[in-house]
């Protein structure tokens, strides 16, 4: 081998013969599973029973996993925008991210994220922007609102107690969908880090959300904002996201406004500046159906009656239903009332122009496809005389016309300088910026002159941008007016144009100029079709070529999701149309071939213009030059009469006689020949020519109708080529009817396979369960909900059904506070939430509670806690209580550590089953979680009584054997009397009970017990008194609080905190401080047994009469023995001897014991050499017999055969 690499033979597929022939059969049968199982039914078998019934439960397992409870889908046809939360801690970058999915889906930027923010994201939905301050009160009035919530967390700080927070916010009032998104990814240089860190905050995500939550990483910035990409894949997940609906959202209607408006007298404001004011407030309608006169809440304001309500055309609409791929520039509206973007306000009884001087020019040409009428009327700055000196009026026939570029220069110092109101945050001031447009035209050129396009011809001149921005709109006008263009005008700025606008109905927007295929002009007609529906939707349909193409590239991607899942679901009409559609390019062939013609003629180059540079004007634009000028002076132009006109014409230009009907036969017959199927010469006949042609090539299919046409074979004898023209015809009548046929019998076959289709899916359940005919059930009570009060107009139908979901209303609220308006702050939520019909009162409701995990401090009862419960916030005192085995309530002093307990509260009427939380304070930011409690709604009566122990204690005065007399108990006969029969204790443990009650002293009386008592005993009693829940509901005012201090809101304190703040210290009581316990001795009378007793009782048992034993007498004592001093030295010498004795004999034995030691291990020793000898012994046995074993084995294999 040298090195080279053999090349691969490359696979050659067979185009003929029986394998290929069989696979087209394949391709255009399709194969099904049935000829399979038939062919090789053994393929098909169960192998294994018990793999097989695995593989089911797993399948069953899976498919019963996504099945939710069926809802009745009661989303309207026009549905109101999604609401996005953006949250999460300070400077973690919420601003930023709206402002970078604002431009994505928009192209348009927004410098502050003031309020609500609508978009028009695709072609069926809309979103709104809402961004969440680290204000506690606004989370809460988010997360009740909330269809989407994108939570930033800084990877680089790792997670913030805002985030749990929210979460826990979101898991009480209805979890909507969450999506993480990780910021500040840059800040790690270590990838090894970054990718662990990722994990660590991916799995504490999973774990408070659900696993497998959807995390974003926005990896880092870019000229400070977040990568392109990055914030597209955001976008599209946002485009196609399915919410399920909330139970709270869907069972209340309630508004999210994004504009407000004081309707209050002028005059009453100025007599009295403190007066209740009447506001409207403006914003989509969602939930449920919203009655008018009702009741609402605004939360951080209070409850409300409504005065009126209208509903209003949507500023934000939807476009119109297209088949498209994309939105055009048009069309990606952006509606953000306080955050100054929105041009035309719609009132109820007016339109308001709404132009902001502190907003800079370019943000207000951003949001000119909604304005873009108003804003060309607006954008006039030349008056009518400066119009005329453009048109080039002159005076006199030799005098010169005056130069526009005169006119240029007067208008020059607002081109050039424009002075912009802009308003600072940090000094609180409106501040004059000067801004020079010459400036920016080098930057970007044409995002000066329209702020929606980016590219498209930037370095190009005067002539050719003009001629761009007109030739796709239309193209007469712009050739009329092409001479104007090059005669020095300024650089055009694109407005709209309001001839362009006011023709545009009546003049039909022309196919491209240069279609050179079919497929081009049934584009374009296709796009006046699309112009003439986004018309209609609400959009002037204004938009250039290069703007449309270029949004369809970019949005492509985005709503390919969209448009697969569209396809999906429409894929049956889709065929339908398609076969439909194969043969729609022969329809109008006249119309097309005349319009393609006229296009033609209108697109070559007029050679008068290029020879002698003047073109002839057509008349009917002279005539507007004269109805316009017609006022001042009739100008006498030679040039201009009809014989110049017709020595002027170009003769080049064929202008086609239009008068001929092609409908008559005789016009018809006048053109036949010309045409391939006609009789071009004698000899060369169309028809003879064909025939000629079906025996030289044989069989062919017609591709658009699918017919098969049968030749004659080239196998045929003369004599049948050449028989009579009589016979060919019958066989080609024959062949036609035989195929004619056949297309009848595959119909009859095809509607008999779909009858019994239906059939079976009428009367054979198969694979339908419960779960199927729930759905369709829910399907149908949601088809015929839209289809009651489809046909009629929406004046008629609100007064039905009130004002549908998706409707953009205004509310009209009299006698809100002053201070609503007046500290108004739209960084905070306004939102207004229906009341049913018992929700605006108050009342007694039962809760189950339970303390947070992560809250540090146990509640205590009758401290208040601020509450958020349905759309409310307020401030309420609490009574904790816990269910006995009885049935009683007690009353608890604290909250249990880790167990549920009952709540009773004076407050809003709630549905049950509707959850709330708890927060001790809503005031400023604190170190710790500030979510206390969360639980449940269970009841709403006073049913449920509270107790609590009340022990009354009381000391005998007299004991006669087990009866005593008790005194210090009670203060009347009255009360005792209310308790005979009681049942009594004492510390001790001996039980009693009230008898009746004493003359004297008031407030005794006798009680029985199961033994005597001693004086020193003390007798209780153990009663449960009723306790009253305090009627204290505060509802918390934070929307009026100034501007800055809204997070400052505080309502009652507990009693610890007023005497912290108080500096008040609790006086202990006596009692209840520790002293010397001095207990004197006790001392027992001796025990008495009576003699009968005794007699009774066993030997043991029985009292011995042991007398006391005396003392030894001194006689009896042992005397001690004093030895002498010889004595006393033989014992010593005895026991020194004992000593060497002992010493000698522990000697010996450690001796002995070595010895024997080192005896064992040469024992050891020993053993195990003898084991060795043995064990090789024992091999070299085994070695000899194995090699007798073989020999014998050899030697009967080797006579094996001599003896057969």
């Amino acid at each position: 081998m040298d090195g080279k690499v053999k090349k691969q033979k490359p696979h050659q597929q067979k185009h003929s013969g029986p394998k290929a022939e069989k696979k087209k059969l394949k391709k255009q049968n399709g194969s099904t599973e049935e000829d399979e199982r038939k062919r090789n039914p053994k393929a098909f078998a169960v192998q294994s029973a018990v793999r097989m019934a695995k593989t089911f439960h797993r399948a069953q397992d899976i498919k019963t996993k996504k099945h939710h409870v069926p809802v009745v889908d009661r989303t309207p046809l026009e549905p109101p925008p999604i609401v996005i939360v953006v949250v999460g801690p300070p400077k973690v970058g919420k601003s930023t991210l709206i402002r970078c999915l604002i431009k994505n889906f928009t192209r348009q930027k927004l410098t502050d994220i003031c309020g609500p923010v609508t978009i028009v994201s695709g072609k069926k939905r809309r979103l709104t922007f809402m961004e969440c301050n680290n204000d506690i009160n606004s989370m809460i009035d988010l997360a009740k609102v909330a269809d989407l919530v994108l939570m930033l967390i800084d990877a680089s700080f790792g997670f913030e107690m805002e985030t749990f927070e929210f979460l826990n916010i979101c898991q009480v009032h209805g979890f909507p969908r969450i999506m993480g998104v990780l910021t500040h990814l840059d800040a790690f240089k270590n990838n090894k880090t970054l990718r662990k860190t990722k994990k660590n905050l991916k799995h504490r995500f999973w774990t408070e959300v659900y696993q497998g939550a959807k995390l974003f990483y926005l990896s880092g910035m870019v000229y400070g904002e977040y990568q392109n990409q990055e914030v597209k894949n955001l976008g599209r997940f946002i485009s196609v996201m399915k919410f399920r609906p909330l139970v709270w959202q869907t069972s209340h209607p309630y508004v999210l406004a994004d504009r407000i408006e004081d309707l209050t007298d002028p005059e009453r404001l100025r007599t009295d500046p403190k007066c209740d004011r009447t506001v409207s407030l403006y914003g989509y309608l969602r939930g449920t159906h919203l009655k008018n006169k009702g009741q609402v809440h605004i939360p951080g304001v209070g409850d409300f009656q409504m005065s009126d309500v209208n509903f209003l055309p949507d500023p934000c609409p939807l476009p119109g239903t297209l088949k498209k791929r994309a939105l055009n520039e048009k069309e990606r509206l952006l509606y953000a009332p306080m955050a100054g973007v929105g041009g035309v306000v719609y009132d109820k009884d007016a339109v308001y122009i709404d132009l902001p001087a502190n907003h800079v020019k370019q943000l207000q040409e951003e949001v000119r496809p909604t304005t873009e009428l108003v804003q060309s009327l607006i954008e006039t700055h030349v008056t009518l005389d400066a119009k005329m000196a453009a048109s080039k009026v002159s005076l006199f026939s030799g005098s010169a016309g005056l130069d526009p570029t005169d006119i240029s220069e007067q208008s020059g110092v607002q081109e050039g300088l424009r002075e912009i109101h802009v308003w600072d945050p940090h000094t609180q001031t409106q501040r004059r910026k000067v801004v020079f447009t010459g400036d920016e035209e080098e930057e970007n050129d044409v995002s000066g002159s329209s702020s929606d396009e980016d590219d498209d011809g930037s370095d190009s001149d005067q002539e050719n941008q003009e001629e761009d921005d007109d030739l796709s709109t239309f193209l007469k006008e712009a050739r009329a007016k092409s001479e104007k263009a090059t005669r020095g005008s300024p650089p055009p700025v694109k407005k709209p144009k309001l001839e362009e606008m006011k023709g545009e109905k009546e003049v039909v927007t022309e196919a491209p100029a240069f279609a050179d295929s079919e497929d081009e002009l049934e584009k374009s007609e296709a796009d006046s079709e699309g112009e003439g529906e986004a018309e209609r939707a609400g959009d002037s349909g204004h938009c250039s070529k290069e703007s449309e193409e270029d949004s369809e590239e970019e949005e492509e991607e985005e709503d390919g999701d969209d448009e697969s899942m569209e396809e999906e679901i429409g894929a049956d009409d889709s065929d339908e149309e398609e076969e439909q559609g194969t043969l729609k390019w022969k329809e109008g062939l006249q119309q097309k071939a005349s319009a393609a013609f006229l296009r033609h003629q209108e697109a070559a180059p007029n050679l008068r213009k290029l020879v002698y540079g003047s073109v002839v004007e057509a008349e009917d634009s002279e005539e507007e030059e004269e109805e316009e000028l017609g006022g001042l002076f009739r100008v006498n132009r030679p040039q201009k009469s009809k014989r110049v006109q017709a020595n002027a014409l170009d003769c080049s230009h064929f202008n086609p006689d239009i008068s001929h009907n092609w409908d008559l036969e005789e016009m018809l017959n006048s053109i036949r020949d010309c045409f391939v199927t006609g009789q071009w010469e004698e000899g060369q006949d169309a028809a003879t020519l064909l025939k000629e042609d079906e025996e030289l090539y044989g069989d062919f299919e017609d591709l658009e109708t699918g017919k098969v046409h049968k030749g004659v074979t080239g196998e045929q004898d003369q004599a049948e080529k050449s028989e009579s023209d009589e016979d060919e015809a019958d066989d080609e009548d024959q062949q036609v009817k035989m195929d004619d046929e056949e297309v009848q019998k595959n119909k009859r076959l095809e509607k008999k396979r779909r009858l019994k289709e239906r059939f079976d899916t009428e009367y054979d359940d198969g694979d339908a369960t419960y779960f199927d005919d729930l759905k369709e059930e829910m399907q149908k009570q949601a088809e015929l909900n839209r289809a009651e009060f489809e046909d009629m107009d929406d004046e008629s139908r609100v007064q039905y059904e009130g004002f549908r979901p998706g409707m953009y209303v205004r509310l009209e609220i009299s006698s809100l506070p002053c201070e609503f308006v007046t500290n108004f702050d739209p960084h905070y939520p306004i939102i207004i939430g229906g009341l049913g019909t018992s929700e605006g009162n108050v009342g007694y409701l039962q809760m189950r509670l339970k303390k947070h995990r992560w809250y540090e401090r146990i509640l205590k009862t009758r401290d208040p806690l601020i509450l958020s419960l349905g759309w409310r916030r307020f401030q309420t005192i609490p009574l904790y209580h816990i269910e006995d085995h009885n049935g009683r309530h007690r009353l608890l002093k604290y909250t249990p550590q880790h167990m549920h307990c009952g709540a009773s509260i004076w407050g809003p009427i709630t549905p049950q089953g509707t959850g709330f939380l708890a927060v001790q304070s809503v005031s400023g930011v604190k170190a710790n979680f500030r979510i206390a409690a969360t639980g449940v709604i269970l009841d709403l009566d006073k049913s449920v009584t509270i107790v609590k122990k009340l022990k009354l204690i009381g000391y005998p005065y007299k004991i006669f054997q087990n009866t005593c007399f008790i005194k210090g108990m009670f203060n009347t006969v009255l009360e005792v009397a209310k308790f005979e029969g009681a049942s009594i204790r004492t510390v001790s443990g001996i039980r009693g009970q009230i008898k009746k009650a004493l003359s004297t002293p008031p407030g005794a009386f006798r009680a029985t017990f199961e033994d005597r008592l001693l004086m020193s005993d003390i007798v209780f009693l153990r009663s449960w008194y009723p306790v009253s829940i305090p009627q204290l509901y505060n509802p918390i005012t934070s929307l009026l609080l100034p501007v800055g201090q809204k997070d400052m809101w505080s309502g009652m304190r507990t009693v610890g905190q007023l005497k912290h703040d108080l500096g008040v210290r609790n006086k202990p009581s006596i009692d209840s401080l520790y002293k010397p316990i001095t207990r004197a001795p006790r001392h027992f009378n001796p025990l008495h047994i009576p003699k009968e007793l005794q007699k009774a009782l066993p030997f043991k048992s029985k009292p011995k009469l042991l007398q006391p034993k005396g003392k030894v007498p001194r006689d009896l004592k042992r005397a001690s023995v004093i030895r002498e001093p010889h004595e006393r030295k033989v014992a010593e010498l005895l026991r020194a001897l004992s000593t060497v004795h002992h010493h000698k004999k522990k000697v010996a034995q450690r001796a002995h014991h070595a010895k024997h030691k080192e005896f064992l291990q040469q024992k050891e020793k020993d053993e195990e050499a003898k084991i060795k000898r043995m064990k090789d012994a024992r091999k070299k046995l085994y070695r000899i017999m194995g090699q007798k074993d073989q020999k014998k084995q050899r030697s009967s294999l080797k006579g094996t055969p001599q003896d057969d």
